[in-house]
């Protein structure tokens, strides 16, 4: 399995998951709401109760498990080694949490489905979200959201568009990281088709019928999902179910995007360069550490505005009481 020594996770990080990013970032109140987050501890409730409700993996527990994560962990040259736990739930899920104790969950209901080198795909992918400080952004933003509407009213309904701005702008970021992550799982698995098979099972195989499944059909129907775009309605249809038309915001891109998306990158030059040692070296060992860009001018702007509505506010609460 190929090493990556020292290796940045500005080499595979998918432009996309940067220009989304960015747009989080610069959406009018971000980094004011977000400021808040660090005097909370968010990630010692979850780790507290995945330690007295879960699995914790080791070289004695799930030990084969546990030799494909440390595997994974030093292909991407992940420093301090993160957690990694099971939880008994049905659901075929994985997802990374954290930022000075990172770690990664796996559900029993994944497990039962893939074989080792999907679930290796799958560790790959979630140590990429860890290596690209995706968790903390993550957590950051889900957090600016849920204070959003009670910054609205403390602002006389200022922060609501600030609210509306942020959700729109983190669930695109969110769909965009997990382009990052899936080249970090090709980057380890250096297998294309292993990939592509973890999308397709997690699209809808089941355990029963899995020997009915065909990748090359799957990959066949991403083509055709593709060429729905000659129809421009289709495109709103599509722009639609991402953001909401059903309902709900989707947080990950539909699997036969991904493949689209990996097939391209994997026929790349960067994907080549990358495997032959060419790659961007991290400043510093570890997964990276999300700051806080320099706001633009108009946002520097609203967040005086609000700073000050909330200094008047505080005020009036004086007067009052």
């Amino acid at each position: 399995m190929p090493t990556y020594t020292g290796i940045s996770s500005e080499a595979f990080q998918h432009p996309l998951d940067r220009q989304a990013e960015e747009a989080l970032r610069s959406v009018p109140g971000f980094d004011l709401i977000a400021s808040k987050f660090v005097e909370f501890v968010y990630e010692r409730p979850q780790f507290v109760y995945l330690m007295g409700n879960s699995i914790q993996v080791g070289p004695r527990q799930y030990a084969s498990i546990y030799h494909i994560f440390r595997e994974c962990v030093q292909a991407l040259d992940v420093f301090p080694e993160p957690g990694l736990f099971v939880s008994q739930n049905p659901s075929v899920n994985s997802y990374a949490l954290g930022k000075n104790q990172p770690y990664v969950v796996l559900n029993t209901g994944l497990l039962d489905l893939l074989e080792e080198p999907e679930i290796r795909v799958v560790l790959a992918h979630e140590l990429g979200h860890i290596k690209c400080g995706h968790p903390t952004l993550n957590q950051m933003a889900t957090w600016a959201m849920s204070v959003a509407s009670t910054i609205g009213e403390m602002t006389f309904g200022l922060g609501n568009m600030v609210g509306s701005g942020l959700i729109y702008a983190f669930y695109e970021w969110r769909r965009k990281a997990e382009l990052s992550a899936d080249r970090a799982a090709l980057l380890v698995t250096d297998d294309l088709n292993s990939v592509m098979k973890t999308m397709m099972k997690l699209a809808g195989v089941s355990s029963k019928y899995a020997d009915q499944c065909s990748l090359q059909e799957f990959i066949r129907q991403s083509d055709n999902y593709q060429d729905l775009d000659r129809d421009n309605l289709n495109q709103v249809y599509k722009f639609l179910l991402y953001n909401g038309g059903q309902g709900v915001m989707l947080s990950h891109p539909f699997p036969v995007e991904r493949l689209r998306y990996l097939r391209d990158w994997a026929s790349s030059e960067e994907y080549r360069q990358i495997k032959l040692g060419n790659y961007k070296r991290a400043v510093a060992e570890g997964a990276v550490d999300v700051k806080s860009q320099t706001p633009n001018t108009e946002t520097e702007a609203l967040r005086r505005q609000i700073e000050e509505l909330q200094r008047e506010i505080d005020r009036q609460k004086s007067k009052r009481n």
